[in-house]
């Protein structure tokens, strides 16, 4: 597939050291930098097609970058040692100080990425992955594939497959891709997840667990998590369990003597105040009202 990167980019108070090497693959594109940035030296960039930049010194401490505005004083992050950026995603960065740095920057075809993900994760999930952005500052995984790049650029030696299967490496490593274990579910959680999840919830009482520690049970990341969830019981997973919250609440009202406050603390709600308007919310009475509703229904 023959392709070159489409970019707009512009920086101040950069300076290239060394001459800029690259070399061109099936649908890939690989661009070896090695830089200067003054104090206060900035940068955009914008790409129609994904890329990821990854650099071989740690710059965290010296660039911060924004994918909102050029306004890094107010909203910005430091620049982490592997980042991919999905197409037509703004980047500005600026130095904080006077550094040296070098970077790989891999430009990718978009068709050329699903043709080499889609048939071991799937099209749907490489296509989801490849909208999600990823920052990654614990490079260990990749370091030594970028590293193999890096010389082969410089010093090309071996067929292109060879480069090119570095860069497949370094695509896998880095997005954000579902585990398999997460595909096989089909988009839905499988009974048996449902039932650890219930089963979980119920046996430690625990009625306000974020969704981070609900994906957790199941083994699932919190991304994929949530979606599927919602999927499944077409609730948020915390819409889902605030509505389990208020029938447990219901049973309690209905078969037990315990105030609303004492139902309100047992369920982690922070106070009488607050049970008393979730619970109308979704009921469209107060548990008092609903227990003395009940009572009346039951004599």
């Amino acid at each position: 597939m023959s392709f070159w990167h489409s970019m707009s980019w512009k920086t101040e108070g950069i300076r290239v050291t060394s001459p800029v090497q690259w070399r061109q693959y099936d649908g890939l594109v690989s661009v070896l930098w090695e830089a200067e940035s003054q104090a206060g030296a900035s940068g955009y960039y914008l790409a129609d097609d994904p890329r990821i930049m990854f650099f071989f010194n740690d710059v965290s401490s010296n660039v911060q970058i924004s994918n909102e505005d050029g306004d890094l004083a107010r909203s910005s992050r430091p620049m982490a040692r592997a980042v991919y950026i999905p197409a037509g995603m703004p980047l500005w960065t600026g130095s904080r100080r006077k550094h040296s740095f070098s970077h790989l920057n891999l430009h990718l075809h978009r068709d050329r990425v699903l043709r080499y993900l889609a048939p071991s994760v799937g099209t749907s999930a490489a296509q989801a992955a490849l909208r999600r952005p990823v920052e990654l500052q614990d490079v260990a995984a990749i370091d030594a594939l970028a590293k193999l790049l890096a010389e082969e650029i410089k010093n090309p030696s071996r067929h292109a497959v060879y480069a090119e299967s570095l860069i497949g490496s370094i695509v896998a490593g880095l997005l954000d891709i579902p585990a398999e274990s997460e595909e096989r579910a089909g988009g839905r959680l499988t009974q048996g997840q449902m039932n650890k999840l219930l089963s979980h919830i119920d046996g430690a009482g625990d009625y306000r667990m974020s969704v981070a520690d609900m994906a957790g049970i199941v083994g699932l990341s919190e991304s994929w998590f949530a979606s599927v969830f919602k999927q499944t019981t077409g609730h948020t997973p915390l819409q889902w369990l605030l509505s389990k919250r208020i029938e447990l609440a219901k049973g309690l009202l209905a078969e037990s003597d315990l105030t609303v406050a004492s139902i309100a603390a047992q369920l982690g709600f922070s106070d009488q105040a607050h049970f008393t308007k979730v619970f109308r919310q979704i009921v469209g009475e107060t548990p008092a009202a609903w227990r003395r509703l009940q009572s009346f229904r039951q004599a």
